[in-house]
């Protein structure tokens, strides 16, 4: 569970930082620069983290696809960015895809080791 909670956390980590730089270049405040790089590695320190537990392919997707979804979310919210039917199109088809991911993992089992009889052999 705590794998999970780092997997959001390194989410909503990215998506501040991203939304930052945005913030950054539309206020000509290069403060915002230095907290985006911040928030950035922090995002992807976490995202480190939490994939000791979850599958990479499931972690990444999630991680960049719910950040993608709401970067552009609060991109048409906070700066008046434009979104069109294809967008709407294409963010909905990443959710679907990331749920197609999801539930196609299995999970990680672990491997047994099959203790067999010791020989005695020449090592030369």
């Amino acid at each position: 569970m705590i794998y999970w909670i780092l997997l959001a956390l390194a989410i909503i980590a990215e998506i501040t930082g991203t939304l930052s730089m945005k913030w950054s270049s539309v206020s000509d405040d290069n403060l915002g620069y230095i907290f985006m790089l911040f928030m950035i590695a922090l995002s992807y320190i976490l995202l480190s983290f939490s994939v000791k537990k979850i599958a990479l392919g499931v972690a990444y997707a999630m991680w960049e696809g719910i950040g993608i979804l709401f970067i552009t979310l609060f991109s048409v919210l906070l700066f008046d960015e434009s979104i069109s039917l294809l967008k709407i199109i294409g963010l909905t088809t990443l959710v679907v895809g990331i749920a197609l991911i999801k539930s196609g993992t299995s999970t990680r089992k672990t491997r047994t080791v099959k203790v067999t009889k010791e020989c005695d052999h020449a090592v030369v």
